[in-house]
Formats: structure tokens, sequence, C-alpha cells
């Protein structure tokens, strides 16, 4: 499949957020940095990575020496049942674990610059493929990630999570521009460090973004006192990846559910890591946290999360209704079973995921509130009842009829239509309807229009976001990350890209070329990814001047030196 094809393959609210690669777009400098970074990354790795890393490159169309082009990745992973994307840097948590629920992998489009070479800002295609994309190939691991998330977009995120995201993000951008000034970066640094200092309440999208950190990310499989690396963050980076294996420097703690209590800084390198026992055990951490989040739980306390969240989520009754707004309120009994919700502005009404006819957000545009429980009189839930029942009960399509919850919640108007579905109840709709609780406190006034009740004893589970996605969009795709880029040097690319053809033979290295070549080493005194290209072609003739030039460079930069002479 091409990557039109995939895009066209899906959701269509998830369409905005990809990228095409142009391919074209990537430099030889590009190119040279990927070589550099992955020859590095692959020996070291070799040895220190989960066995799986090296067959894992190959069999997802990831190569050494060049940067990977996503139509060759996605017809290796599509032998995986997978696909992957591009995306421009940053996009919402949410749409991100949708992606990988649907098992796409998410692909950064841009490649880090030769000045970011040991750290980046933001997501670039080394970190998104070299990292994540080799472990697909473990049956154990992909299950993982997909189930992932499947858990991660149902997490409850607060709107302060999303101011942070969004800071992240800006930050991220500014640190990637060159023309950035440092008086624009601190002021940003300061505003994401004031967001973190007034986010004090962890949610559960934060908790399982740790969690997602700490395995996906930065993750190491085995023993504590025996490990290899996994994690995407560890084997994309040239620095961590081997400060990690200081046992001094660095505590392995064995993975348990209680590493989402452990916040993490990503600008430093990480003082302790978490080593998982297997793949396997991976899932069986996930799903004891997914056990205690509120998709799993429902009832009051859940709602009460959902309040105190201040974001968009969805409500799901026992029928399989599905209520998604702002969660605004809830009243209980006295055991603490919700007996009625109500939500604040635009909210859609939905069963199995599909929004129901003509109950939008643009119908239920001011909110929507409805009862939950049994009604008096009543052997079993409503839901269940036929349409004769309904008449021995006196509820008759066309005439007014009185429901009494046990709850004390009364719902009294012309009941218009009920809406069906497999057989069930699940919409009541009234005129000329008024709705009390048990203390004659008014929860709907007849001018406020029609009346919709959703049928259900009880809320079973409760999720962020909206069951349907297409008709209620929460997440807007952001403004490209694309910022004012330096001119491209035409003479030094032109370089990079005669060592490269040299290298692969595609030309000859000429007395001309040389000359040319050794010019460069003068023309270029600081270019020193260049020279190391250059020192790969072997001639004796250059390589003195280019250990010569290269000197200089490697003494300003101690960690490119140990690096390169390690």
């Amino acid at each position: 499949m091409t990557q039109q094809d995939i895009v066209a393959s899906l959701p269509a609210h998830l369409r905005p957020f990809v990228k095409i690669q142009e391919y074209c777009r990537y430099t030889p400098r590009d190119q040279a940095v990927w070589r550099f970074v992955m020859r590095h990354l692959s020996g070291h790795l070799a040895d220190t990575a989960h066995p799986v890393y090296m067959e894992g490159l190959q069999r997802t169309g990831i190569a050494l020496d060049h940067i990977p082009s996503i139509d060759e990745m996605n017809s290796c992973l599509a032998q995986l049942g997978w696909r992957a994307v591009v995306v421009d840097g940053f996009i919402p948590p949410a749409i991100f674990m949708e992606f990988q629920a649907l098992k796409v992998l998410v692909i950064a489009i841009d490649m880090r610059s030769v000045e970011q070479i040991f750290y980046t800002p933001a997501p670039d295609i080394v970190h998104e493929s070299a990292g994540h994309a080799p472990f697909i190939v473990d049956i154990d691991y992909a299950e993982f990630l997909q189930r992932f998330g499947e858990i991660g977009m149902k997490a409850i995120a607060t709107q302060a999570d999303m101011e942070v995201y969004e800071a992240i993000r800006h930050l991220s951008i500014l640190k990637g521009c060159a023309s950035s000034s440092a008086e624009d970066i601190e002021q940003a640094e300061a505003e994401l460090q004031r967001l973190d200092a007034a986010n004090t309440e962890s949610s559960e999208a934060s908790l399982l973004t740790r969690l997602h950190w700490w395995t996906v990310e930065y993750g190491l499989v085995g023993e504590v006192d025996d490990y290899r690396i996994f994690g995407a963050g560890l084997l994309s980076s040239l620095g961590e990846s081997r400060h990690c294996l200081d046992d001094d420097q660095v505590r392995k703690l064995p993975l348990t559910v209680n590493a989402v209590s452990q916040p993490y800084d990503i600008t430093r390198q990480q003082p302790q890591l978490f080593v998982t026992k297997s793949c396997k055990h991976l899932s069986q951490v996930l799903e004891e946290f997914a056990a205690s989040m509120c998709f799993r739980r429902g009832g009051a306390q859940s709602l009460r999360t959902a309040i105190a969240a201040g974001s968009v989520c969805t409500a799901q009754y026992d029928t399989g209704t599905q209520v998604s707004g702002v969660i605004s309120d809830v009243l209980v009994d006295a055991v603490d079973n919700a007996i009625y919700l109500q939500t604040t502005g635009p909210t859609q009404l939905a069963w199995d995921n599909r929004e129901i006819f003509g109950h939008g957000a643009d119908h239920h545009a001011q909110g929507f509130g409805s009862p939950v429980g049994y009604l008096k009189d009543f052997s079993r839930c409503l839901s269940h009842y036929t349409i004769d029942e309904l008449k021995a009960h006196n509820i008759v399509i066309g005439e007014r009829a009185k429901l009494e919850y046990l709850s004390g919640i009364t719902v009294e108007g012309c009941l218009k239509h009920v809406f069906r579905q497999e057989q069930r109840n699940l919409i009541l709709s009234f005129e000329d309807c008024r709705v009390t609780d048990l203390s004659g406190k008014v929860l709907f006034d007849p001018s406020w229009g029609t009346y919709d009740m959703a049928v259900g004893s009880r809320i079973v589970s409760v999720y962020g976001g909206v069951a349907d996605r297409e008709k209620l969009q929460l997440y807007k795709p952001t403004p490209t990350t694309e910022t004012p880029q330096l001119a491209q040097d035409a003479q030094l690319m032109a370089l990079y890209a005669t060592v490269d053809e040299i290298n692969r033979g595609t030309q000859a290295l000429t007395a001309k070329s040389r000359e040319q070549l050794l010019h460069a080493i003068e023309a270029y005194p600081e270019e020193w990814l260049l020279m190391l290209e250059m020192l790969s072609l072997g001639d004796e003739n250059l390589e003195q001047p280019l250990r010569n030039a290269l000197a200089p460079c490697l003494h300003a930069q101690p960690d490119l030196a140990a690096l390169i002479e390690g």
C-alpha cells in the first residue's frame, strides 16, 4: 500500500494528523547524520539490546545506510499486521494512542540535525523508526503495544494535562529552530515549569504516560543484574544507550505497577530505570493498572473523577448507551450509587460507539441529564420491557407518563418517542416534561424543550474522550512545526553527496574529486561529520589532513570524541 492508500484506510478524524513523506526533502547531510547515528548505535546495541532488535531492524525495512522510506517500511510491516504513517512532531496523546490501538506506528517525519545529534528536543525519525519499529517482530511486545493504545485512548486526561502538552510542544519547536532567541526559550521553559508546578493532581492519562515512559521508551528487560535494552528512548540515543548501563549512576528496579508513581524529567538522563521480566510481564503490569481505571470500574466515583478532570468524557450505561460530554454533576443515593448524571455543553449520545441519529452535539448543545437506576414497581431494568409491557405500566407513546425511580427521581411528561436497539429501550423522549429529585428540586423544566432520557440501571464505564470520534472530533491538527530554517549551503550538500556516492561505488575517487575534498577540509573546518564521512573512504592522501582537521573539533566536543574513539 502507498502512503495515500494507508491514509485513505484510516478513520476520517485521524487523517488530518498524517503527513506525506517527501523523501527528496532529506538532504545528503541528513543522510550522513542517519548513518552516523545508526552505525554507532548498531555496533553498541548488538550486545546490549534485546536479541530481537537487530533482527527487527531488518524485518521492518530499516537500513543502516539511509533514512527509511515509509513505503519500504510498510511493505515489511504489512507482513507483521502493522502499518506506519508519518506525522509532524508531537500529536495529542489520545490521538497517538488511537493510532497504536489500530496497529499503526506513528513516525515523526523530521531528521535531527548535526547540532542535535546527541539529543533532539522533539520526536524524530531515528527515535520513531529505529527505536519503536524493530520490536514489532516480537509477538508479545506487539500485542502489548496495541493493548497499550486501546487502554491509553480511554484514559481520562485533565485540562491541565493538555496545557502541559501544548507547552512541551511549543518548547520543542523553539529549541528545534535555529532562529529562536534565548529569551523566547527561557520564557517557554518558565511557562512549562509553572504549568508543571500547578498540575499537582496525577490524572489517569499522566500516570499511564509514566508507565509508557518506563517501558516503551526507557524500559529494560531481564533481571536487575542481567538486563538488555528495549525502550525506544534508550535505543535511539547515542548517549543514554551507554549511560543506562552504568549501574553505579543508574539504579535498576524490578518493574511493577508502582512505576506509575515515579515521575521523570525529559531534560536529563534518568537516575533509575525499570526492568521487566519479559514482554508478557509488560502486559500483566499494564492490565493491573488498567483494573484501577475508570473505564473498568464505572460508578459514581468514576463520574467524580471525570467531573474533577473538567474534560470531555464518556459515561456508559449497562444498556450500552453512551453519554459523551463534560460531566458536571452526579447525584448519588445513601450507598453512593449514581442516580443522576449531568453534562454541560455539547453532548453526544451514542450506542456501540456510533452516534444515535438526532442526538449529536448540535441537538444537545446545552448539556444532557438523565436518571440512573430502577423504577418503582418494575421487576427489571426499563430497557428490557417490550412495548406491550410498557403499555401495561401506562407508558404509551402520545400519552403522559409518570416514571418514579427507587432513588426518588421522578420524570413526568408526554412520551413522544422510544429509541430501541436490539429489542431494548435506550432513549425515551418527552415533551412538556418535568424532572425532580427526592427533595423536589427541579432537574429539568418543561420550558427547556424536549427531554431525552437515557435508560439504564447503572454506569458501568467512564472514560476519556467521546464514543463516536468521527461525529464529534475533540482534537484538531495543530499547525505544522516547520520553522524557518537556515538556507542550505548547496556546495556543502554537494560534498556530502559526492562522498556518499564514492563510498557506495557509484562514483570514482579521482584526482580532481580528491582535490575538491582537500579544499573542503579548509573551507568547512567545523564540519566534523563530513570529515568522518571522508575518512571512511580509506584514502591515504586524505587521512592525515582529515585527522589534523578533526583534532580541534573533537577537543571542543568531549562527548563526540569519546564516542568516536570508543
